[in-house]
């Protein structure tokens, strides 16, 4: 058997090779290797005592229970706090009286019922109960509106030209007319369903004279020349409506961003006759985009948003954002005839999924 030299030189003292612990002094041979290989491959460390090792687990797992339970007192807090500076601010201010071109008047702009809940603090409760049903994820926007902040009924839009009456919803990209391609979908789908609610319009038409008692299914002039029959009015179908204008109604329930369920979705016919005119005003919120489809287009309308002029084309699409200030006219001659659009409330396309599911549930038609 070959025998090694200690550590200290010595020939004569070896290292056992099965006998004492790694580094002990003994006989090893070639046959003791595998078991010399095992041993070096153990960590080399000092075994911690269990009463020690138990005591810091237990202090870690107290250090990180406390901190979680401090930061959902916070979160917790920050949230009451918000919502009950909303609840204290009162109600809302209102915008410009007067009535929109297609819907109620403007929330807060009368006693009459609005565009939804008109109290800032019953908006809020209803935020409240929709984030102990699901969640606050994804709503910072929407609490900011609620806690009556910047915009809430106080017109901080661009160069105070937009005054939604009822919401702000901030952040949201701002001008008086949006893109088609923000909502090509649904631009499409009703510019493509133009004939079928032309001659919807055709069976419900009448002449529109005043000296006539209002048909079935038109709502009371808006003001002086301006009529309407609504598919859907506040977020609520009309049934009646929708049956006597089924190439209308089929578009309506083919759109992706349809404000169906909410108080700020209205649908339906608008009729301006000659000469008439509504003055400056605007929509109760900025949340969503008024979508106008050219129906019958006679010369000397016009449409000027925010400052801004447009005109309707027949068979086609104009997306204006009506929380801006602004006026419809038809200067146009009695021999013109009316001037009709088919216009629909759609979600701004900026507006997220969580954010339309919670507006939807905050301003939701009463029962």
């Amino acid at each position: 058997m070959w025998r090694g030299n200690s550590p200290g030189g010595n020939p004569g003292a070896a290292t056992e090779g099965t006998g004492g612990e790694l580094g002990g002094q003994g006989n090893w041979g070639l046959e003791d290797a595998p078991g010399l290989l095992v041993r070096a491959s153990l960590p080399i460390m000092p075994a911690w005592p269990s009463p020690l090792a138990s005591s810091a687990l237990t202090l870690l797992l107290g250090a990180l229970t406390s901190l979680f339970l401090w930061y959902c007192y916070r979160l917790g807090s920050q949230d009451m706090q918000a919502l009950g500076a909303g609840s204290r601010a009162g109600s809302v201010s209102g915008g410009p009286r007067g009535c929109s071109e297609t819907g109620r008047p403007s929330p807060g702009s009368s006693g009459e019922p609005g565009e939804g809940p008109r109290a800032e603090g019953l908006v809020s409760r209803r935020l409240r109960a929709y984030a102990r049903r699901y969640s606050w994820a994804g709503m910072g926007r929407v609490r900011r509106a609620v806690q009556g902040g910047p915009g809430l009924g106080e017109g901080p839009g661009v160069l105070g030209i937009q005054r939604p009456g009822l919401l702000f919803l901030p952040d949201l990209p701002s001008a008086p007319f949006v893109p088609r391609d923000a909502q090509r979908h649904d631009v499409e789908l009703l510019e493509s369903s133009f004939p079928a609610i032309l001659r919807d319009f055709g069976a419900v038409s009448w002449d529109f004279s005043g000296t006539t008692p209002l048909p079935r299914g038109w709502s009371p002039p808006l003001a002086p020349g301006c009529y309407q029959l609504l598919l859907y009015q506040a977020g609520r179908c009309q049934p009646s409506n929708c049956r006597r204008c089924p190439g209308a109604y089929r578009a309506l329930r083919g759109l992706r961003s349809f404000m169906s369920a909410n108080t700020f979705g209205n649908a339906g016919f608008s009729v301006l006759l000659p000469g008439a005119r509504l003055e400056g005003r605007c929509g109760p919120t900025n949340a969503r985009v008024r979508c106008h489809l050219g129906l019958k287009i006679p010369p000397g309308c016009e449409l000027v948003v925010g400052g801004e002029p447009q005109c309707w084309a027949e068979g086609h699409c104009l997306l204006v954002d009506d929380s801006f200030l602004h006026t419809v006219a038809h200067n146009g001659s009695p021999e013109d005839g009316p001037r009709v659009v088919f216009i629909v409330d759609l979600w701004h396309p900026n507006v997220a999924g969580a954010e339309r599911q919670a507006l939807d549930f905050v301003f939701a038609p009463d029962p």
